[in-house]
């Protein structure tokens, strides 16, 4: 017997021929995996342009946004409006007088603590003899272009208002840009905004348009998925060729972006729901029909051999003993799908396709973010309330 086994004296590396572990090989080889992805990293950094000092230094440029998103254009009021405008240089020329006084005693003006500056600047804005009590919004005019809304403002007791803003980052020009002071109040009971109105018409829009989207698809997908199915195809060469032309037609479709396809029946059919059904149908008949053969190939068998015994053909087969099994699950893959669509019909209308995503894309190119905030909030309870209702009628049925 071998004398380290009677002893039970410790073996040394590699007694039985076992390679000994190489510490020195083991630390340069993580040593360099984490030295590449370091590398990658780092290049994806700079690639990807990732400035960490913007994201926090130009926080205050995002609370309007923020602001005005939270806060939807629900409800209105017939309002009233006050504003007052008045002239700054930008950048300063010299020679340019300050902003005027107020051509009668008792009407609303704006002072300004300079005549003119340079972008980047700030300058402090008092308003005077405003109304009491009231909100409003303090914008930046260029001389040339659209306006930008810089901050809210509420006068006191007295209509006086003071507040620092910040100059854009304007065109140089030799006409004056104005800085424009407006408070509004409402008069009379509310009722539903305008924003409010066109939302829940086109979000009862993108809701059917995803139902007709998934309608057509499963239409299209059901036939299809028997095709993709290997349990259904018969073992020749026939069979076999149907089997893989159907799944690489699935997978095909399914690898195409719906905001691409939408793009596309744009063009061919015009910007519009239709448009944006077609986009979906195509993408889901792909995405479905994938499912639905996945659920035909996972049947049981039984069913199927004892319908077969009794010289049953092949429809017939199919017929009693296939689609009862998988009339559950297509029925769940299915409002899944719809539920999906809503989602995707959101976004696929930016590019033409109809929906609520139409009239979103609008309203943040014009910078009515008030009324973009009521879309994005409608948008979030209707996919809340599909996704809860898609979840428990999946449930029930499987």
């Amino acid at each position: 017997m071998d004398a380290a086994r009677t002893t039970g004296e410790p073996k040394s590396p590699g007694a039985e021929g076992h390679p000994a572990p190489r510490p020195l090989a083991a630390f340069v080889r993580t040593f360099l995996t984490f030295l590449v992805l370091a590398l990658v990293l780092g290049y994806g950094w700079r690639v990807t342009q990732i400035n960490v000092h913007d994201l926090v230094v130009n926080v205050p440029r995002i609370r309007p946004l923020v602001r005005d998103l939270l806060s939807p254009d629900v409800l209105e009021r017939k309002t009233e409006v006050q504003t007052v405008r008045t002239p700054i240089y930008v950048p300063c020329a010299g020679g340019q007088a300050p902003a005027s006084a107020p051509a009668a005693p008792g009407q609303a003006y704006l002072t300004l603590d300079k005549p003119c500056m340079e972008p980047g600047q700030t300058v402090r804005v008092e308003g005077f003899n405003f109304r009491p009590s009231t909100s409003g919004f303090i914008r930046w005019i260029p001389a040339n272009g659209a306006p930008h809304t810089l901050d809210r403002i509420r006068t006191d007791a007295n209509g006086h208002f003071a507040i620092t803003i910040t100059a854009p980052d304007v065109e140089p020009a030799s006409e004056p840009h104005h800085v424009e002071a407006e408070v509004q109040w409402g008069v009379g009971l509310p009722y539903p905004s305008e924003a409010l109105v066109i939302t829940v018409q086109r979000m009862v829009e993108t809701v059917f348009l995803a139902l007709m989207a998934t309608f057509f698809a499963t239409i299209v997908a059901v036939p299809l998925s028997f095709l993709a199915a290997r349990n259904v195809m018969p073992r020749n060469p026939v069979g076999t060729f149907i089997y893989y032309v159907m799944r690489t037609v699935f997978n095909a479709l399914r690898s195409i972006e719906p905001l691409i396809l939408a793009i596309v029946f744009a063009v061919w059919v015009g910007i519009g729901p239709f448009a944006g059904v077609l986009a979906l149908a195509v993408h889901s008949i792909a995405a479905v029909g994938k499912l639905y053969s996945e659920a035909i190939e996972d049947i049981d068998p039984g069913p199927i051999e004892a319908i077969t015994a009794t010289g049953a053909n092949p429809l017939q087969v199919i017929v009693y003993g296939m689609i009862p099994q998988v009339i559950p699950p297509f029925i769940s893959f299915t409002i899944y799908r719809w539920d999906m669509n809503v989602r995707s019909s959101t976004i696929i209308g930016m590019v033409g396709g109809g929906g609520i995503g139409f009239i979103l894309t609008q309203w943040i190119n014009l910078f009515r973010y008030r009324q973009a905030g009521t879309a994005v909030w409608a948008i979030a309870i209707v996919v809340a309330i599909m996704d809860y209702a898609s979840a428990k009628v999946r449930e029930r049925v499987l």
